[in-house]
């Protein structure tokens, strides 16, 4: 009996997550501008979003380009800080390790609205123009601990002696960070790229504080904007039913790759 009832409960939740997704996908093969306005199957919608003919369409070309540009950007400049950083902390030792790990959770607990007001005051004081430049720099700043956390793990399962054979065989530490540490944490460095990607590509408020007066637009704030008008933009149905597809085969070629690897290991 508790393991029906626990069935049940899972497949509940899982049509409450992904029902209006699904929505949301099937309204995106109709031209009606009202979200739930069947009136009739048509691909407009995706002509309209490939070929620009959106209302807003420029803008909206342009918010997807930025998203995907901030993102790319912040999630490869925190990989890069993470690993180096986790390296780091790894290596420390007592109170002063424990003390950065848990300056390095902060900000993955800070709420993000504190987290954007916080660097909008810092840009201010140290007056930085806002725009491109400081949205990104915002993006690696809370980016940065999730590369630190998913690495970590990796450092900790390594054999600490690998990094000091390499030296002792006439590696240079370049060379033996390249050609020893960076295979090892490969694994960890591309989850993190993953999520600080995604965190990236999700965000909101730490956007909306640091990209200033420029009109600078991203997804979420040209979703914020058009939906403060009264409505979305019918072109962002199809867009959001790509992104989720991506995702979905994203996730599922990842899956699929690491049961072969499971297997043949």
């Amino acid at each position: 009996m508790k393991k029906i009832i626990s069935q049940i409960y899972i497949w509940i939740l899982l049509i409450l997550l992904y029902s209006p997704l699904v929505f949301i996908a099937v309204f995106s093969f109709t031209e009606a501008k009202t979200l739930g306005n069947w009136t009739g199957f048509s691909m407009n919608l995706y002509r309209s979003l490939f070929t620009g003919n959106v209302s807003g369409g420029a803008t909206l070309m342009d918010a997807c380009r930025n998203t995907i540009l901030i993102a790319l950007a912040a999630a490869a400049v925190s990989t890069l800080l993470g690993t180096v950083s986790a390296i780091g902390i790894f290596n420390l030792k007592g109170r002063r390790k424990q003390a950065i790990q848990f300056l390095n959770n902060i900000p993955m607990l800070n709420p993000d609205i504190i987290t954007g007001v916080s660097l909008f005051l810092l840009f201010v004081f140290l007056h930085i123009s806002q725009g491109f430049l400081t949205v990104v720099l915002a993006h690696i700043t809370f980016c940065t601990p999730y590369v630190v956390l998913n690495v970590m793990p990796k450092l900790s399962q390594m054999n600490p002696n690998i990094y000091e054979a390499a030296l002792d065989l006439g590696a240079t530490p370049m060379q033996a960070f390249w050609k020893v540490l960076v295979p090892q944490l490969r694994p960890g460095m591309l989850s993190g790229f993953i999520l600080a990607f995604t965190m990236s590509l999700d965000d909101f408020a730490v956007t909306f504080f640091t990209r200033g007066t420029v009109g600078l637009e991203t997804l979420s704030t040209y979703i914020y904007a058009d939906a403060r008008k009264g409505g979305l933009t019918p072109e962002l149905r199809p867009l959001m039913t790509i992104i989720f597809l991506v995702v979905l085969v994203s996730l599922l070629f990842i899956n699929l790759r690491n049961n072969r690897a499971a297997q043949k290991s």
